[in-house]
């Protein structure tokens, strides 16, 4: 059914965004430099300097320039698997049969890559602390999988979990680990930042990121060799001669110079940006304290998140009945309970976006043969006609009951007041 209020609110005249590119007119004395000098193409001036400002923003050493944050997921993961199981034949992924322990609640282009390479993804399940990674599912994982060598983990909304803990698993099991902080730039857990704790990184430059450049992404490492092979396989992997000489398989992936020049300008204001999305949470944490919801969780002594979305949870007492199919949600509207497809629709009334939190891998079509890994063991086939018990499913959890709001630095005070009184209207 469709949002209903006693309430009228007043619609927006323009659209309240999820989260929309913010631009400065000071990018295109970049742009017009990549213009005038001709370096149109993917070397330049530009993606050299962005590569040195991402390496020294993420704490790393090296950053490698890349035409999205996927195209540097796909080399992380071809890099991995190079350094664990050598160089495959041509045609063959570097990943080929391997499992590759994964995060559950993620966008899925955190882990397509896995499968560009031929690796089998087996999702580790979300913890409710962070709706990142549970390390205790993690080592269960390697207690069931002791063979796994590479672990793949996302920083969901920009909300740092424990990557510390995560990397030291790693490390005890004789894993790499690649850190998916495309949604993280500038968040930091106790004090270092994310996407250095990989051994393998990517940020994203995506047109609703943080900071963006309509597209882009860097790649991570402390290997200058590692950088630099990143940096072939991205040019099409040309070997050094007069003709077009290649001994293994490229990719066209390198970054735009005229792109860079708008990330390069962006880069100023990427701590002023998370400043304004802080102050968006906290407003809705203040709004929203009467209701029964929370807001995304984090450890306050420990994590300082870029607050890219803000999003919430509703209590479960407080869910009122919901259904989705793959494609459709249905509700039944009760008084004081709502639920995230009633917060989302009457958001909408007013011309604002929200999004559902990103539904687990586990329960996506392409992936549901796959195994999935609980604090408990598997989670995969464990009802039972005969025999009563349960296996808690967190990041299911997470996604029935939760959403993500409205968070564009753009949105003034009076439209995020108008906002919180419309999910207020909800629960009445």
């Amino acid at each position: 059914m469709a949002f209903t209020s006693k309430k009228k609110f007043e619609k927006f005249e323009d659209k309240i965004w999820l989260s929309s590119p913010t631009m400065y007119s000071e990018s295109m004395k970049y742009v017009m430099e990549a213009y005038e000098t001709n370096w149109m193409s993917t070397v330049g001036a530009n993606i050299n300097e962005v590569e040195r400002i991402a390496a020294e923003t993420s704490g790393t050493k090296y950053a490698v320039g890349l035409s999205c944050g996927t195209a540097a997921l796909h080399l992380c993961m071809k890099l991995a698997g190079e350094r664990l199981y050598g160089k495959p034949p041509v045609g063959v992924g570097t990943l080929q049969g391997k499992r590759v322990f994964c995060s559950d609640v993620t966008f899925n282009a955190t882990l397509n890559p896995v499968v560009y390479e031929g690796g089998i993804p087996v999702f580790i399940d979300t913890e409710n602390d962070s709706w990142g990674m549970n390390p205790v599912a993690l080592e269960k994982g390697f207690e069931m999988y002791p063979e796994v060598k590479l672990v793949v983990y996302a920083e969901l909304y920009g909300f740092p979990g424990n990557i510390k803990k995560i990397k030291e698993i790693c490390e005890k099991h004789g894993a790499l680990l690649v850190e998916d902080a495309a949604e993280a730039m500038g968040a930091t857990w106790e004090d270092k930042e994310c996407g250095s704790y990989g051994d393998y990184g990517v940020v994203s430059y995506n047109g609703n990121k943080i900071i963006t450049g309509s597209a882009g992404g860097c790649l991570l490492t402390d290997s200058l060799e590692d950088a630099n092979q990143a940096r072939k396989w991205s040019t099409q992997a040309r070997e050094n001669a007069p003709w077009y000489q290649n001994e293994e398989v490229g990719y066209n992936y390198r970054m735009s110079n005229v792109i860079a020049g708008v990330i390069r300008e962006q880069y100023n204001h990427l701590y002023e940006h998370i400043a304004q999305k802080k102050a968006i949470y906290e407003r809705y944490k203040e709004g929203l304290k009467d209701l029964p919801v929370q807001m995304n969780p984090f450890d306050e002594a420990k994590a300082e998140p870029n607050y890219w979305l803000s999003s919430l949870i509703i209590n479960e007492e407080a869910m009122c009945k919901q259904v989705r199919s793959d494609t459709e949600a249905l509700y039944v509207s009760e008084a004081r309970k709502s639920c995230p497809t009633e917060i989302l629709d009457a958001i909408a009334s007013i011309n604002a976006e929200g999004r559902p939190i990103w539904k687990p891998m586990h329960m996506q079509p392409m992936f549901r043969m796959h195994e999935f890994v609980t604090v408990k063991g598997s989670g995969r086939a464990k009802t039972n006609a005969y025999i009563t018990g349960e296996i808690k499913n967190i990041g299911a959890d997470i996604f029935h009951r939760g959403l993500c709001l409205p968070s564009d630095n753009k949105m003034t005070v009076e439209q995020q007041d108008r906002i919180i009184e419309v999910i207020k209207a909800c629960f009445e």
